[in-house]
């Protein structure tokens, strides 16, 4: 079986809002390391409605980049009750129950599906017990505002299972479910 792997940035205060400004000087070497092999493990991405959004935009303006055309090219699976069908970005939305669309995805063969983004959608992969690792990138910044991570999210217990910890400040936290 597939597992899904989250991979989400945050601040030191729990902000997931706007890491292109307060993450982007700590992006490095170690940091692209990383998040190529979370890329490069994954045949598939998973993503909510805002996150495939800002992702589409972001990332097919860097065509012609190796890192930008694996990620460009990977078949997506939208979560949204507003986007219907085919979109651009190889994309699909996910039709019919989220939970059960994503609990097939995960059935079938393949690698890993990573997905990006804190949101909404992750109310309905927690409570199904969807998501197999979190990836929790915690920046050594203080936002002091903006949508905090586990926002509306009800009580989850993770365990630890690896940690990594970047020259710049960046630990990545991996936890699994209890």
């Amino acid at each position: 079986m597939r597992k899904i792997i989250e991979s989400t940035f945050t601040t030191i205060d729990g902000s997931i809002s706007d890491p292109q400004v307060w993450g982007q000087p700590y992006w490095d070497e170690q940091h692209n390391d990383y998040n190529a092999k979370l890329v490069y493990g994954s045949d598939a991405m998973l993503l909510g409605r805002v996150t495939y959004e800002g992702f589409k935009d972001a990332w097919l303006s860097r065509a012609g980049d190796p890192f930008a055309d694996r990620l460009n090219a990977l078949p997506k699976y939208v979560a949204s009750r507003t986007l219907t069908g085919e979109l651009e970005w190889n994309s699909t939305v996910l039709e019919g129950d989220v939970a059960e669309a994503v609990a097939a995805l995960k059935q079938q063969p393949g690698e890993n599906i990573i997905k990006y983004g804190t949101g909404e959608f992750d109310r309905t992969l927690l409570e199904n017990k969807l998501v197999d690792e979190y990836h929790f990138w915690t920046f050594p910044v203080i936002a002091g505002g903006g949508d905090r991570l586990g926002d509306g999210l009800d009580l989850a217990h993770l365990k630890l299972v690896d940690q990594t910890v970047f020259d710049s400040g960046i630990i990545v936290g991996v936890y699994a479910p209890k």
